[in-house]
């Protein structure tokens, strides 16, 4: 199978989604905020039987409250809640009122585990530290590979790890019906990075190989052949990864939904970045590099 440069595609279809997602966000449309962004309010009861999702919703309605309402799997008498936007002040007044009111239709509830409320101050917070630790781990990684390898494949790499963050937000927009974005999120985004750059590393030790077996050839057609020589074993890892994660999505409860999810965007947007972005950006900026010593060299040599 012949392997051919479509970065240029590639980068375009990327952007485009990027793009889309960013409309969306300044129209309103934006990531779904869980409480650990957004601030709220989270609670867990036992029932002490099967429980009714529409009970709990109605009981809410009742008390004029909109809540986000869990059921922890089918058949369950557990039922975990999230409320946004409630004041400090208004915690122990709705903890008091939901179980005297669910307590008409299941009068064995009891709390299960503790009352979690979320100011907006740590929200803000949780993101600034989300950003910085992706920053830092780019900014590290920079300098792992430019010592590994060369600075233009460090210069690569940090915009594969960049590019695959920017598709996992604009995936979380996209699929804001499907998935809030709560703490678990930041956890799903460093391990992609981590798996990400993982993958770009393989590459590009196959690249340095090639290049010292291929000096005369076009940088394209070392990065062509380095990814055809990778393709088995990135669709192997790949696969096998993926069956495990989209199994966890599947059977998961709502909180190892809201992990899984990012994780299979993240993880189809490294490989994608790996092996049609990555090794292209470094042989451009090679092709680049060259271009600059030759002029150098010959304006060397009028002179």
């Amino acid at each position: 199978m012949k392997i051919v440069d479509r970065s240029k595609t590639c980068l375009m279809v990327s952007c485009a989604i990027i793009v889309i997602a960013l409309l969306l966000s300044i129209f309103g449309l934006g990531i779904n905020l869980g409480i650990d962004f957004a601030g709220g309010l989270s609670m867990q009861y036992d029932m002490g039987k099967t429980v009714a999702q529409t009970d709990v919703e109605r009981v809410l309605a009742d008390m004029g409250v909109e809540g986000n309402v869990t059921v922890q799997g089918a058949a369950s008498d557990q039922v975990n809640i999230r409320i946004k936007e409630v004041g400090s002040e208004d915690v122990q007044a709705i903890q008091s009122t939901f179980v005297t009111k669910i307590a008409e239709t299941y009068p064995d509830v009891k709390q299960n585990g503790e009352v979690n409320y979320v100011g907006p101050i740590a929200g803000a917070t949780l993101v600034r530290n989300a950003v910085l630790s992706v920053l830092i781990a780019a900014a590290l990684m920079l300098v792992y590979i430019a010592i590994r390898f060369d600075l233009d494949s460090g210069l690569a790499a940090v915009f594969g790890l960049l590019h695959d963050v920017l598709m996992m937000l604009a995936f979380m927009v996209l699929l804001r019906a499907f998935v809030q974005m709560n703490s678990t999120f930041i956890a799903a985004m460093l391990t992609i990075v981590g798996y990400s750059i993982n993958n770009t590393i393989v590459i590009f030790d196959r690249i340095r190989e090639n290049a010292r077996k291929m000096p005369s050839e076009a940088r394209v057609e070392v990065v062509n052949r380095s990814v055809k020589e990778c393709l088995g074993r990135t669709i192997n890892t790949t696969l096998t990864t993926l069956i495990t994660i989209v199994m966890l999505y599947i059977l998961g409860v709502a909180s190892i939904k809201e992990f899984a999810l990012p994780i299979i965007v993240g993880i189809l947007s490294g490989v994608y970045s790996a092996n049609m972005i990555n090794g292209y950006v470094w042989a451009f900026l090679q092709e680049k590099r060259k271009a600059r010593k030759a002029a150098a060299k010959k304006a060397k040599a009028k002179a």
